[in-house]
């Protein structure tokens, strides 16, 4: 008796004794759930790694002396940096702060968009670097098709960096369309959100990548 009178008390409107309701947004769910199929994906290829891997140890211990460990250490600093740029421009967003108020030189006024160019310029800076070392690796007689070994390497590498790609082609959508909206809306903020746990995603993955391609070998 005395929660329904309560409840229908004048001035104590019902949602105020329930408390708000919370609903997660749809996008950032899907990305979630589409992450969790890449996690499969990429499982796979380690997999697909080790298996190969056990049955040409020669094969392995010939070709990994050919890596280029120091170099391959700075380009996945240079990614692993680039997901704390990330990080930033997430939380310019969610301040609702799309661009600099500010000098450029002044890095405390940064907004969404300066954070996501920066991280923009480190990811294609880790793909420039990839490829040159495919460059080196061919130049060295390690291709796609020369053995079991190449080909493991290119595809669970290549396959990442096709990944990054995508990645930074979203960065794309997200700084573009900060220019040409009239307003910051929450798409963008969702956006901004989205394309984050995409980026750390692919972040992580290359770690896990770099340790067992190069450290392990």
């Amino acid at each position: 008796m005395t929660t329904a009178a309560t409840a229908g008390a004048p001035g104590r409107p019902l949602e105020a004794t329930q408390g708000p309701a919370t609903r997660p947004n749809m996008t950032q769910v899907g990305t979630m759930v589409w992450l969790g199929s890449e996690i499969m994906f990429f499982a796979g290829l380690f997999a697909m790694y080790f298996t190969i891997r056990a049955v040409s140890t020669e094969l392995w211990d010939e070709k990994t002396a050919l890596l280029n460990v120091p170099f391959a250490l700075v380009n996945t600093s240079i990614l692993v940096i680039s997901s704390a740029w990330c990080q930033f421009a997430v939380f310019k967003a969610e301040e609702g702060k799309v661009s600099r108020s500010g000098s450029l030189l002044d890095v405390r006024g940064w907004g969404m968009r300066e954070w996501f160019v920066l991280t923009y310029i480190f990811g294609s800076v880790f793909v420039a670097g990839q490829v040159w070392e495919y460059a080196t690796l061919i130049s060295e007689g390690v291709m796609l098709n020369s053995d079991p070994y190449g080909s493991v390497f290119y595809i669970t590498t290549g396959f990442h960096g096709i990944h990054v790609s995508g990645g930074l082609i979203a960065f794309l959508l997200i700084i573009g369309r900060s220019f040409t909206a009239k307003r910051y809306t929450h798409a963008q903020k969702v956006g901004a959100h989205v394309v984050s746990y995409y980026w750390h995603f692919v972040d992580v993955v290359w770690v896990a990548l770099f340790f067992i391609i190069y450290i392990l070998q």
